[in-house]
Order: C-alpha cells, then sequence, then structure tokens
C-alpha cells in the first residue's frame, strides 16, 4: 500500500504529523507513506523513520497555481492507492486530484467536496488536539485512537551533529541551556527578550552555557538577548539564529541539557529530539498543540485574557507574556533538570 501525505506548513505542524505516520505504519507495516512538502521541511522528514521518501513541493504557502498543482498531480499519477490531506485548504486537495488517486482523505475545510472522496467532519469537541486531528485520518470514521498516543521522535545523525558542533566552534564541557525565543505566529507568543537575558544570565553563573535558536529573522531579538549579559558571561552565549541549517538545529538540540521555548516549531523540535523543556504559553494553549515528551514543564500566567490566539494582544499590553517572571521558569528548569552531570563532576 503507498499512501502519500500533503503535508503542513509550519514546522511543529511538521513534527506532530509523524504520529499519523506512525498510526499508519501500525495498521500496515509494509505501507510506504510519501509525504510532499516545502522544501524547508524535507530535513524533519528525513529523521523520521516511518517514512520512505519526502518530495519536494515547490509553491509557497498561500500560492494558488493550479497549473503547477495539475503538472505535478500527473507525475504522481498511478504511484498511490490512498492521499491523506493534512492542511485544511482548498488548493491543498488539489495535487492528488489531479494525480487521480483513487482514495483522498481529509477533513471537510474549504469546500472541497469532489477534490476529496473520503471526506471526514471534523468533531473538535471529539478531537480537540491537533494531533488526535491527524491521527484519526488513519483510521475509519469513528474508530478509536491508540492510547497512550504515540509521540514524535526525531533520529539525530551523530556524525553531522559533531561536523555542526566543529562549524559552529561549540564544545560540550559545560552543560547546554538552549533558549529559542522566536515564533513564526507573531509577537503574542514571545516571551520578552529581557526575561530570557535573565533565565541565561543565572544558568551561565551556574556554569552552563547559553545557545540561542532561530531563523535568521530571529537573529536580532536572540543578539538583543546576548548583549543584555555583561562581558564575561557574553562570552558564554552563543547566537546561532540563522546560522544554522534546520538539520543542524536538530542535531544540536539534542546536546542541550534543557530547553526553553516559545510555543514554536523549535518548542516541538526540542520535545521530539527528547530533551527536557520548560514551554513559554502567552496567547496560545496546550489543549491544542502541546509539547509532546515526558520531561516537559509548562508556565503560563493565566490572565484572565489568555488565551487568546491573536498574534498580536488586542489589548496592546502582552501582560500574558510580561508578567510571567524568569523566576518561574528558573524553578520549573531547576525542578526538571537539577544540576547537570557535566556541573557534578566539577563539584
Amino acid at each position: 500500500m503507498n499512501i502519500l501525505i500533503v503535508g503542513p506548513s509550519w514546522v511543529g505542524d511538521m513534527v506532530m504529523a509523524q504520529t499519523l505516520f506512525m498510526c499508519l505504519r501500525e495498521q500496515h507495516p509494509d505501507c510506504a507513506i510519501d509525504v510532499l512538502a516545502p522544501e524547508w521541511s524535507l530535513p524533519i522528514i528525513e529523521r523520521m523513520p516511518q517514512v520512505r521518501r519526502a518530495l519536494s513541493f515547490p509553491l509557497g504557502h498561500g500560492v494558488l497555481n493550479i497549473g503547477e498543482r495539475r503538472r505535478i498531480g500527473r507525475q504522481l499519477q498511478g504511484r498511490y492507492d490512498q492521499a491523506i490531506v493534512l492542511p485544511n485548504s482548498l488548493k491543498s486537495a488539489l495535487t492528488p486530484f489531479f494525480a487521480k488517486i483513487p482514495k483522498r482523505t481529509g477533513w471537510k475545510g474549504e469546500m472541497r467536496y469532489g477534490l476529496l472522496n473520503d471526506l471526514r467532519k471534523l468533531d473538535k469537541q471529539t478531537y480537540p488536539l491537533m494531533i488526535e486531528r491527524f491521527m484519526a485520518l488513519a483510521y475509519a470514521p469513528g474508530a478509536p485512537l491508540p492510547h497512550p498516543y504515540p509521540r514524535p521522535s526525531l533520529r539525530v545523525d551523530e556524525q553531522l551533529r559533531e561536523m555542526a558542533l566543529a562549524e559552529h566552534g561549540l564544545q560540550l564541557a559545560q552543560p547546554v541551556l538552549a533558549l529559542c525565543p522566536g515564533a513564526e505566529f507573531g509577537q503574542a507568543k514571545r516571551w520578552p527578550a529581557e526575561h530570557y537575558a535573565a533565565v541565561a544570565e543565572h544558568y551561565v553563573r551556574q556554569g552552563w552555557q547559553v545557545w540561542l535558536f532561530g531563523s535568521k529573522k530571529d537573529h536580532p531579538g536572540c543578539e538583543e538577548i546576548r548583549q543584555q549579559l555583561i562581558p564575561g558571561l557574553r562570552e558564554e552565549v552563543a547566537n546561532l539564529a540563522g546560522a544554522t541549517t534546520l538539520a543542524q538545529a536538530i542535531d544540536l538540540m539534542s546536546c542541550a541539557s534543557a530547553v526553553v521555548s516559545n510555543d514554536s516549531g523549535l518548542m516541538h523540535v526540542a520535545a521530539a529530539v527528547q530533551r527536557p523543556l520548560v514551554a513559554v504559553y502567552g496567547s496560545t494553549s496546550t489543549d491544542y498543540t502541546p509539547p509532546l515528551a515526558e520531561q516537559v514543564a509548562v508556565v503560563r500566567t493565566g490572565i484572565e485574557c489568555s488565551p487568546c490566539f491573536k498574534r498580536t494582544c488586542q489589548y496592546g499590553h502582552y501582560r500574558c507574556l510580561t508578567e510571567l517572571p524568569p523566576e518561574r521558569v528558573i524553578a520549573a528548569l531547576d525542578e526538571l533538570v537539577g544540576v547537570p552531570l557535566q556541573l557534578q563532576e566539577q563539584q
């Protein structure tokens, strides 16, 4: 059985989609799963053992271009028994339709009658979590989901990790605190730079080193965090935002003794490489996209207007983030990891 997955367009969603692939392989151990997804996501998909092949989709997020979708569909014709479409947009269902894949599964979404012939109606109360909505597409409508739920787990390439450490001049003599202060969704997910800086300073003074992760757009914000530390401490903070590939970020994240992250794609990466994680939530909620790992602490203020699921604060105060003090994150981290082995040996 050959299955084509039309993948999502966000880092965190792609990580969580692995739960669907796990369910498919559990039901059909010999099935072959290919994932059609944006070029940027290929390093994530390649770290998922359930997937046979990642297929690069050339059109950017939001681009219709029916002609190109038809061309890609015709190239895929005759190769698959089923397609599962994870995005809810009409355009995402076009390529499997043009490929004439016999069974085309997905949620109702944007007017996709005819494009999908295994069309499901989503009951959000039955499936509040995104992973539940993904996993349910592996089963017949209304079938129970497996318990406990599978958790994403990305493979780490040890050889590539050593190469990345060398390329960026990083060493592991000290425990590593990874900070992920960005969030593509918007400012209402971003804990203030001065709070991240306070956490970084606390752990540098305890003998840790700090690595800042993010995209090229996150580099200035990460540098702001680094610059808030005094000389002598600042040198223990490496700004890797925009300097690594996504594959390198995955491998380097696996070196961390602990991670602090906003609700972002990198938060889900940290969970999928099984790092102790403190997740900072502001405008969003764990009721929809929680980090899926064992060693996780979620911190939030819980003020009356949160979660609002807005990209920017509708009141302009961002209290759900500004009023969450660094001390709470530090306490949560200390409870998760205690004293790392490197520091115990030094003591």
